[in-house]
């Protein structure tokens, strides 16, 4: 059972690549013979999406063993899963799987990368990944985003309240007090998030009641400096839960954790490099 994506979506991958049947599979007269085909990685990677092309492979027909599992540390030539069927099932998943994993353990790799260099310098600080992935690949982004030890900022707009400048343009002078109240009556049971772009602005926010300040491409410096100023603010109960968010990387990362923020909200692992992974088809004894 893959752990994110439904069957359907991975049969919609499959059709979209063999839409009509694997036309050199087919001319080459070699699809009834047996065959086997072996994933290992080339480099160092933390595997995602194994699962998924596991179910992917099985849906062409083929039998399937994991040897690795999402989430894992892989070492160069580490096998990841062997599948063995006849050459028309391997042939047709072979490189739907094979991209699957490529792409998708970048994107873990990338935010394992991430939390690494956060956890180092403070230990169990959060590193969420934004919605800013590719459209469409929501169910894979999440199975990544987990694989590599991060958790999902938003996992879209209908679960969450994130107030945006964007939002905020179409209230002119309202105070944030105001808006705040509004979206405590209007959604008792959310937490109520700001975005800012500024340490003003950031303790304004605090003080007007929001739960969590988004700090919107800040320094390490700038965070340093706001959470030392909500902290001073003797009549706030709660100090907000400070996100630094807007470039954050693993270069970074660090720095924003010493700094003091809360959780980093990033979307760089989506833009990792594929991992290589891999695949070795041999014909099988009949």
């Amino acid at each position: 059972m893959p752990a994110t994506a439904s069957y359907h979506d991975l049969d919609a991958l499959l059709r979209d690549d063999v839409p009509y049947g694997d036309l050199t599979t087919e001319a080459l007269g070699i699809g009834a013979m047996p065959g086997e085909m072996l994933f290992s990685a080339r480099d160092r990677m933390v595997l995602a999406l194994a699962e998924e092309a596991a179910a992917l492979i099985e849906l062409a027909g083929c039998r399937v063993e994991r040897l690795a599992y999402s989430g894992a540390m892989l070492e160069k030539g580490a096998p990841i899963l062997r599948a063995s069927g006849a050459a028309a099932g391997l042939l047709r998943s072979w490189k739907v799987a094979q991209t699957l994993v490529e792409i998708w353990s970048g994107v873990a790799t990338e935010a394992a990368a991430i939390v690494a260099a956060a956890r180092a310098v403070r230990p169990g600080i959060a590193v969420a990944c934004t919605r800013k992935n590719v459209p469409g690949t929501k169910p894979f982004a999440v199975a990544a985003v987990k694989a590599g030890g991060a958790v999902m900022h938003r996992l879209g707009l209908s679960e969450t309240i994130l107030v945006f400048p964007e939002h905020r343009a179409f209230f002119g002078e309202t105070p944030l007090a105001d808006i705040a109240e509004r979206l405590r009556r209007t959604a008792p049971e959310k937490r109520l998030v700001i975005e800012v772009t500024s340490v003003e602005h950031a303790v304004a926010a605090a003080a007007a009641g929001f739960d969590v300040i988004q700090a919107e491409k800040f320094t390490p410096a700038d965070i340093a400096a706001l959470v030392e100023r909500m902290t001073a603010l003797a009549t706030m109960p709660l100090r907000p839960i400070v996100a630094a968010a807007g470039g954050v990387n693993a270069l970074n990362a660090a720095a924003y954790a010493a700094a003091g923020a809360d959780v980093l909200v990033t979307s760089a692992p989506y833009l990792a490099r594929p991992c290589d992974v891999q695949v070795r088809i041999v014909r099988a004894a009949a």
